[in-house]
């Protein structure tokens, strides 16, 4: 582990009063992107309320089990292998994370696999908050080629020297970050915060544990999870409406923060014979959100369409007595249109 300070440098002297008094730029590394893969190094920059920063942490972890794409992270079960587990680091990792708003760049990314990780080892993360760096770089209209961390960095002049290592990725981003907030501040730009919730629902599939001499299932171009759910079978009937059940057919979205892992709520959704949309449109029956005044497009949408919006735990409770589909089952591939 390594820990550094740095000298706070001058700020403006005019700020929000709304914006946080603190962040906590992160970047982990991982197995995988799927829902059961694991942390296997973790960076946090702490900044003051103005972007500077304050100092910085960096830490292997043991995954135990497969280090998934090393031609990407680098990190070999070899490596791997004396570093600590996620339980005994997640004391002094929540220490780093506590009263600050984390900053990452696809936040809802790092955020669930710290989520996961917490919950793995019976704890609770102290965040609260989340910016991510994606949305408040759309907020204040930078002229971006795509979303790529490199992108932003190019476009602050911030060099990368080591990418897709923890510790440099948190490092550019905590460089991108300061001007970032700067300038939301002096337009008076609302900052994209975003709600967190802890997990007290999740499970994990098998995995391969570490091996020897190579990287179990993985390989180039294929580590990345594939997961496509069975076509509904039924037509979609429309709107929920409010006091009333669902149907078998609903096409149902989610937004934001679950205490259920997501994973498993849309699994339950779709074994009752709802469609669970990707997206929100018009021919949505209902969002499911626990923050439906977020900035998130799906909740935005929900306002402009009038969409029903139920939260999770309504939501729970609708699943216990949904409707059976007038006419039994469709035939397959009608009305398939994603809302």
């Amino acid at each position: 582990m390594l820990e550094d300070r740095t000298t706070a440098a001058s700020s403006p002297t005019s700020w929000p009063a709304a914006y946080p008094l603190g962040y906590a730029v992160v970047d982990v590394e991982t197995t995988g992107l799927a829902r059961d893969d694991r942390i296997i190094s973790a960076a946090v920059y702490r900044l003051d309320a103005r972007g500077e920063v304050e100092d910085h942490w960096y830490t292997l972890v043991n995954p135990e089990r497969d280090p998934g794409p090393v031609w990407i992270h680098g990190l070999t079960s070899e490596v791997l292998e004396g570093a600590p587990l996620f339980a005994d680091v997640a004391e002094e990792f929540a220490a780093r994370l506590a009263g600050r708003v984390l900053v990452a760049h696809n936040a809802v990314f790092d955020w669930q696999m710290i989520a996961r990780e917490y919950a793995r080892a019976r704890r609770e993360a102290p965040v609260r908050q989340r910016l991510c760096t994606i949305a408040l770089s759309k907020e204040l209209g930078l002229p971006l080629p795509n979303h790529k961390l490199e992108s932003l960095a190019a476009h602050f002049g911030v060099v990368q020297q080591r990418a897709h290592h923890a510790l440099d990725d948190a490092r550019v981003l905590a460089e991108a970050f300061r001007p970032s907030l700067r300038a939301a501040a002096a337009g008076g730009v609302r900052l994209p915060l975003l709600e967190c919730l802890p997990l007290t629902e999740w499970t994990d599939r098998p995995v391969p544990r570490q091996q020897t001499g190579g990287y179990g299932g993985y390989r180039p171009g294929s580590w990345r999870a594939a997961r496509r759910r069975p076509a509904c079978p039924y037509p979609n009937p429309g709107r929920y409406e409010e006091g009333g059940r669902l149907v078998q057919g609903m096409r149902v979205a989610f937004s934001g923060d679950t205490s259920v892992d997501r994973e498993l709520l849309e699994d339950r959704a779709t074994e009752a014979g709802l469609h669970v949309a990707t997206s929100l449109s018009r021919l949505t029956s209902l969002l499911v959100t626990n923050d439906p005044d977020s900035g998130t497009s799906k909740a935005a949408r929900a306002r402009q369409y009038g969409t029903p919006v139920v939260d999770e735990a309504a939501f729970g409770q609708l699943l216990r007595d949904v409707e059976p589909a007038e006419g039994g089952v469709d035939r397959p591939g009608a009305d398939r249109t994603d809302g």
